[in-house]
């Protein structure tokens, strides 16, 4: 792990297991500057920690999925089914891994669910929402976000970077120049 961590870098790991956004541990390894091994026999040595809900272990179809849809060295390389962990998992880890740096990722990730939960708050109030001045309001507190969670990241070489979502309701590009 680089010394630099970032929300970008914790935004793209985050996938969707179960409806939930979630790291696996070996991500969550990754960002806490640990082995995964070592993440797991936190959780494994503190089960009052970790009641249900708190962490997911994935079937294997939900590891094959994975492994479709990512193929990525620790997913292949892997033994044992991986454990994923949703916020509330995340925090309680946070708890127990109290390196400087596990501290760190512990901030950004709190950041990063927190942008996620007000960006899916302002785009579920759109469509309802009648006036078109609170719609522009809400699309641009959205496009504001999305900003703050991707610009900040981007690192633009000698090349143009440009970054386009289109969602139903809204519509953003980021275009970054050197």
């Amino acid at each position: 792990m680089s010394d630099v961590l970032s929300i970008e870098a914790i935004q793209s790991a985050l996938i969707e297991i179960r409806g939930q956004q979630v790291l696996l541990d070996s991500d969550v390894a990754k960002t806490y500057g640990v082995e995964t091994k070592r993440v797991n026999e936190a959780v494994r040595n503190n089960p009052n920690k970790f009641p249900d809900g708190y962490i997911l272990k994935l079937t294997r179809g939900e590891f094959f999925s994975l492994r479709s849809k990512f193929s990525t060295a620790n997913l292949t390389k892997s033994r044992y089914l991986p454990t994923a962990f949703p916020e509330k998992g995340l925090y309680m880890l946070a708890t127990i891994l109290k390196s400087p740096q596990a501290v760190q990722a512990t901030l950004l990730i709190i950041e990063a669910f927190a942008k996620l939960r007000q960006i899916t708050c302002h785009l579920q109030q759109i469509p309802d929402t009648q006036n078109p001045h609170i719609r522009k309001s809400l699309a641009q507190r959205s496009g504001d976000l999305l900003t703050e969670l991707i610009a900040d990241n981007l690192h633009p070489d000698e090349s143009e970077s440009v970054l386009e979502l289109n969602l139903a309701v809204l519509k953003f590009k980021l275009t970054v120049k050197p």
